[in-house]
């Protein structure tokens, strides 16, 4: 069973910025591609980023391209989302989330992707 833990939430003013972390349990972190994802209230879970298995391939949703910089450290088992310029449109709960398939050469960027769940964090922007 994986575990997953994000904290580093918070409440930041616009234009500011916040690092969250997400901590992955058991020996096979370092096999899949991870990702986060975030809920705004009364909308959908939507994409943010992703990292492939290996750390050399990343993506992003346009609405946080060149803002939100998404990193793996393999050898501590935690992925880390490093947020800038943060506006007030990025207020919503982040998860983090591991693929559903070890080594895929591109990870996904729907939910159904994903298997294993983080609680969540909030971050909340502020103008």
């Amino acid at each position: 069973q994986v575990q997953l833990v994000e904290s580093g939430g918070g409440s930041v003013q616009a234009g500011g910025s916040l690092r969250l972390s997400c901590g992955a349990s058991g020996r096979t972190f370092s096999n899949y591609a991870m990702g986060w994802f975030r809920q705004a209230p009364g909308k959908e879970r939507e994409f943010v980023a992703a990292i492939s298995w290996s750390g050399g391939s990343t993506y992003y949703a346009d609405s946080v391209k060149d803002r939100f910089t998404i990193s793996r450290d393999n050898a501590k088992n935690t992925m880390y989302l490093q947020m800038n310029s943060l506006k007030f449109e990025d207020t919503a709960v982040y998860y983090c989330a591991r693929d559903r398939i070890a080594r895929r050469f591109r990870p996904g960027v729907t939910r159904r992707d994903y298997d294993y769940w983080g609680q969540g964090t909030q971050v909340t922007g502020s103008s």
